[in-house]
């Protein structure tokens, strides 16, 4: 960093103070909520509490600037001059970008600024080089006929964003709704809404009129469920629980039936082949699947499916290099293990620990609370063996550091374990056989599937899920701008 530690977080918690609604109109509410640091369950802040009158008014300017505004107007290559401006401020700013997530979601400082905030930085880049290079299509007509196949902005877009990765989640929802031509509302999590308003700030410094792109915080079930229900919203992105994904469908049906774009929960497998190569570079990306983030991502590997022949050596190893995986403040550059996000959340995977105890999992490694390091919601990378497939550890979602481990004896047992579950987000499995690696990755029922190694792929692949992990569309890559624009022929008779 080029400043110190002390004064990066220093200017984080001044910008901490007050995160407000971005609205072009000054007809919005001035409730407001504090807002929690989960590193020592402090207020830090607070943070506008907004009502359905607050969308009402976001979707009129919203609706207003679509129809009429100049953003939508602007050739693909004016946004996209706007758009690296914005990105040139980012990364004029990203230190001070990565420490509010830092304080605000309680994510290691280290995580922030070297993953995070350049991945952010990288997906508005990447839109904004997309922006004139997306070429539309004519039919293969006789002489009598011209059609052309468009692809026009669907309109006014709501995003509705997860708290474990603020920045990031709104850079992949953001950027291409509003390189498309969109006017977009930003719903942060009420957990973690801090990021969300300097980078909203920072693009109106960039030249992104107000009106195309507006903020408003506050509660999902009333800014959230507002954004769901409005008549006059066109479609709504979510990335969240499949808990309240199924309530955006229902909201869509009581409404006016407009798109709903989901990416919700996983129960991801890793599986280690018998003939899979097992070294510390194996280690270290099964690790990082399981507990990155304090394991409170979608994608993680919380299933390690293990060949019965390779069991012991790999737990030895994993347990040998998950001591070098430090539990502490997020402030410190060498943890890797920060907080859950709230309190509500550190009790459901405490609970989980010890279901997991009670049903007979044998814990191998970890399974402390370090109730002594700041607000005490600090749990240990843990790891769980003997886990059968009828345990809740193995089924169920628990979006913290606890590692299942189950032993199968054969290719087919092993892909049945890993789609035993209603998730199908993303999977990982170690294997030296190509043609092995071929039928396992066809055979598995996810959206991403990575060989001798953990990915996500990167901001040109598509990440969504199948079953109960995603509906409607994908995140990343040309695909996502699909789920932003609508298709038009246009038939000219000659």
């Amino acid at each position: 960093m080029t400043k110190t530690k002390e004064q990066v977080f220093e200017q984080a918690k001044k910008q901490s103070l007050w995160a407000g609604h971005l609205v072009a109109s000054e007809n919005i509410s001035t409730e407001v909520m504090d807002n929690y640091s989960p590193i020592e369950n402090s207020v830090i802040g607070q943070i506008a509490k907004g009502n359905e009158k607050d969308i009402d008014t976001a979707v009129e300017v919203a609706r207003n600037a679509f129809e009429n505004g100049a953003w939508k107007a602007l050739s693909p290559s004016e946004r996209k001059a706007v758009m690296k401006r914005w990105c040139d401020l980012m990364t004029e700013h990203l230190e001070e970008l990565a420490a509010l997530d830092c304080v605000d979601a309680g994510k290691p400082i280290t995580e922030c600024l070297n993953t995070d905030m350049p991945a952010t930085i990288e997906t508005f880049e990447w839109y904004a080089e997309a922006a004139d290079k997306v070429f539309g299509k004519i039919s293969p007509t006789g002489s009598d006929a011209l059609g052309l196949i468009v692809e026009e902005p669907i309109g006014v877009v709501g995003v509705v964003l997860p708290w474990n990765f603020p920045a990031q989640m709104y850079a992949w929802k953001v950027a291409p709704a509003l390189i498309s031509g969109n006017s977009v509302i930003v719903k942060p999590a009420e957990l973690t809404s801090l990021s969300a308003f300097r980078l909203t700030e920072l693009a109106y410094e960039a030249g992104v009129p107000r009106e195309a792109l507006q903020l408003v915080c506050g509660l999902g079930e009333d800014v959230g469920r507002a954004l769901g229900l409005h008549n006059d919203v066109d479609m709504v992105s979510f990335t969240g629980s499949t808990e309240v994904g199924r309530m955006f469908l229902q909201y869509s049906a009581q409404s006016n039936l407009k798109e709903i774009v989901l990416e919700c929960g996983g129960k991801s497998p890793q599986i280690v082949f018998e003939d899979a190569l097992i070294n510390a570079n194996t280690v270290e990306h099964i690790l990082s699947a399981a507990f990155w983030n304090m394991s409170e991502n979608c994608s993680c590997g919380s299933r390690l499916l293990v060949h019965s022949s390779q069991k012991d050596n790999l737990l030895s190893m994993l347990k040998q290099e998950l001591k070098n995986w430090k539990v502490g403040s997020p402030y410190d550059v060498d943890v890797s293990i920060g907080p859950m996000i709230e309190e509500t959340h550190f009790n459901k995977v405490v609970s989980h620990l010890n279901t997991a105890k009670e049903q007979g999992a044998t814990l191998i490694a970890g399974g402390q609370i370090k109730q002594d390091i700041g607000s005490g919601w600090y749990v240990e990378p843990t790891i769980f063996d003997d886990v059968s497939a009828d345990m809740t550890l193995f089924q169920e979602e628990v979006f913290g550091p606890i590692l299942a481990v189950t032993t199968f004896e054969t290719e087919e047992q092993a892909i049945e374990l890993a789609n035993q579950t209603k998730y199908g987000l993303a999977a990982s499995f170690y294997t030296q056989n190509i043609h092995r690696a071929y039928r396992v990755a066809s055979a598995i029922k996810a959206g991403t599937v990575s060989i001798n190694g953990f990915s996500e792929g990167d901001i040109t692949t598509p990440f969504g899920g199948y079953k109960q992990s995603g509906f409607g569309g994908r995140d990343n890559g040309l695909e996502a701008l699909s789920q932003y624009t609508q298709t038009k022929t246009i038939w000219l008779v000659n």
